[in-house]
């Protein structure tokens, strides 16, 4: 191949943006709060649900939690006897979904033998090698992943002061990588608008592959 034919191949590579970029980690973020600004207090993360409070992979996730809420200012501590909040934490995801999706047809380049010898030619029918895919049906599973968190008084552990959920949908279903993002993206203008659902949207490293 040519070093003009490798340049012009290269050239519509990057106009049909095949270049494996990292796909965009969207979340819908409902939150519910009245609680006052942080100013020291010290706090305890368990699980929500009694059978995840001796998981290895929960203590995993609360210290991720645990890390945003000393960045804003709260102190965290090892017992409820200590703390002045409880913080409850969940977390899950779908067995999953089939969607179907229609890829059209577009236009390819390639190169040939044509009517006045051979060269490069752009359509929907390339020569005889190179060009792109003519349009397929294909299907996939997708799976809905989710992180709950509420925080209440130590002292009225059953009247929540914040409640926040986050809920993703995407193709990859390891919440050990998916985790990261649902929390920074609960963390983002923390505590946020209260009643409200609002669609945050983070763009993961490059080679963080599909979310």
């Amino acid at each position: 191949m040519t070093s003009r034919m490798t340049n012009m191949a290269m050239a519509v590579l990057l106009v049909f943006g095949l270049g494996g970029c990292a796909s965009s980690f969207k979340s819908d973020v409902s939150s519910w709060h009245q609680l006052p600004p942080p100013n020291g207090e010290s706090f305890v993360i368990i699980a929500k649900d009694p059978a995840k409070r001796t998981s290895i992979e929960f203590a995993h996730y609360a210290e991720q939690v645990s890390q945003r809420l000393q960045a804003l200012g709260y102190r965290p501590v090892r017992s409820d006897e200590q703390a002045m909040l409880v913080v409850r934490v969940d977390y899950g995801v779908s067995t999953g979904r089939t969607e179907i999706k229609s890829y059209g047809s577009y236009m390819g380049m390639g190169y040939g033998r044509g009517l006045y010898g051979y060269g490069y030619g752009y359509g929907p029918h390339p020569y005889y090698y190179g060009g792109f895919d003519t349009g397929d049906i294909r299907s996939y599973a997708v799976y809905s992943r989710y992180l709950e968190m509420e925080i209440a008084s130590a002292n009225n552990a059953l009247t929540n002061l914040y409640e926040s959920k986050v809920i993703s949908d995407g193709k990859n279903k390891r919440l050990e990588e998916v985790m990261p993002y649902l929390v920074e993206s609960m963390f983002t203008d923390f505590p946020g608008p209260s009643g409200v659902t609002r669609e945050v949207v983070l763009e993961p490293t490059k080679n963080a592959g599909s979310y």
